[in-house]
């Protein structure tokens, strides 16, 4: 308790909470539109509890890692070589869930542009509530080993990085229906999802192979393809309102 009390009064204390608080929310984006794509594949009655399960999975997981800090710190080791180069088992869960992020997104990507009309798909009812939680579980666990290192090369404070996941997860609760629903209302907006989901799986597979990606890039780039996309929605909606007033006219 004194020492939670004299983090309190430590100004530097603070400073560091704050940033790792927006660096969990940033680094929690990438987790929150997969988990909105997935969900948006259930039945409607299905999706609420399913979101929240799976940011309740999210926010468990990285409690739980927070435990181990000390034993997740050496995930960061090498364990064997390929060529001279060291791989460690940070290395191959990155690796692995990029992968899966890439084969997911080019999968829904398919099934976007191409459905199959006699795939049972085509009904409505697109994925299987256990299935989608397993995938989600997947990639929390990913996203929460590199959220969970993030913050153990940030700060040395536990009380800091609980502080710091749980207003993340928070924030993400809040924002997930919201973001769902501005996803399933706009289809041209969940193809640019799933583009990012390729983008953070290579990014994901990249870092594994060694090859550091500064995150400004990937956002920036995220964020000026949201802002085009914005304006595309934009002169969408002007056009149409001018085609009603048009057929208002006639």
């Amino acid at each position: 308790m004194d020492s939670i009390l004299q983090l309190t009064a430590d100004p530097t204390a603070w400073a560091a909470l704050a940033t790792l608080i927006v660096m969990e929310v940033v680094l929690g984006i990438d987790n929150l539109i997969f988990i909105s794509i997935l969900t948006n594949k259930l039945p409607a009655d299905q999706q609420n509890r399913a979101r929240r399960i799976g940011i309740g999975l999210a926010l468990i997981l990285r409690l739980g890692l927070l435990g181990t800090v000390a034993y997740i710190v050496h995930l960061t080791q090498p364990v064997f070589a390929v060529f001279g180069k060291g791989f460690s088992w940070r290395d191959l869960i990155l690796i692995g869930g990029g992968l899966f992020l890439l084969w997911k997104a080019t999968k829904e990507i398919h099934h976007t542009v191409d459905p199959d009309p006699q795939d049972a798909t085509s009904t409505g009812v697109k994925l299987g509530f256990a299935a989608a939680i397993g995938q989600i579980l997947v990639l929390d666990l990913v996203f929460s080993i590199d959220s969970i290192i993030t913050a153990v090369g940030m700060t040395e404070h536990v009380p800091i990085m609980v502080v710091a996941v749980v207003t993340a997860v928070t924030v993400m609760l809040l924002a997930a229906d919201p973001l769902s629903r501005f996803i399933a209302a706009n289809p041209t907006v969940v193809m640019l999802a799933l583009g990012f989901l390729i983008m953070i799986g290579m990014t994901l597979i990249a870092e594994g192979f060694g090859a550091h990606v500064s995150k400004g890039y990937i956002y920036t780039a995220m964020a000026f393809s949201a802002g085009v996309e914005g304006l595309n929605m934009l002169a969408r909606r002007r056009r149409r309102a001018k085609q009603g007033d048009l057929a208002a006219k006639v």
